[in-house]
């Protein structure tokens, strides 16, 4: 349990305006992915379980009344985050969307596809599933932050891959037994235990 204490400025967050739900809410309009209570309390400078209970409360509060909020707060990937609400999904990502040049192809989104629901899966299996060379297309992913290398190794020494807490966050989704049920549209992916292949 983190000792509650004066502020390295001099204040604790209780003295200034708004107090914790303040403090906490200033932190998570500037994070890039989520951030664990126990890191909000070490900022703050309280207990985690002060912060606990206010990111409960927060979250209760933008999601109560007759008029929530437009945005949400969701506790996922290990960490805490403030999003848009799900409900205008459709038109954050229209205003998202509209004129990138950077969105992934239908190849990137099938090979991210077979790795989520496979991980951790090497680079061989993934091109027999699909049937074409995967090799840029597992770089691309890599580098979009989505996927990373396992920390073991194949039977064969092969490399394996499995989705990042990046993916999770990106999907909104707290873990990956969370993803819905596979889809038929994604041509090889429900053969995928057919497939033992396992190349380097």
């Amino acid at each position: 349990m983190t000792e509650e204490h004066s502020g390295s400025a001099g204040h604790s967050v209780d003295e200034m305006p708004g107090g914790l739900d303040a403090g906490i809410e200033s932190i998570l309009m500037v994070v890039d992915e989520p951030v664990t209570a126990g890191e909000l309390a070490g900022v703050l400078e309280v207990s985690e379980e002060r912060v606990t209970a206010a990111l409960q409360g927060l979250r209760a509060q933008y999601d109560g009344g007759d008029t929530p909020r437009g945005f949400e707060l969701r506790e996922l990937a290990g960490g805490w985050r403030i999003f848009s609400r799900r409900d205008f999904a459709p038109f954050v990502s229209r205003f998202v969307i509209d004129g990138q040049t950077a969105r992934l192809t239908q190849a990137a989104l099938e090979t991210l596809a077979v790795i989520a629901y496979r991980q951790p899966v090497s680079r061989g299996r993934i091109a027999a599933i699909r049937g074409v060379n995967v090799d840029s297309v597992v770089r691309t992913l890599v580098t979009r932050g989505l996927i990373h290398e396992a920390p073991d190794e194949g039977e064969s020494g092969a490399t394996l891959y499995q989705t990042t807490s990046y993916f999770l966050e990106r999907l909104g989704l707290g873990s990956v037994t969370e993803l819905p049920k596979l889809s038929p549209h994604l041509p090889g992916v429900g053969d995928i235990d057919e497939f033992d292949v396992d190349l380097p």
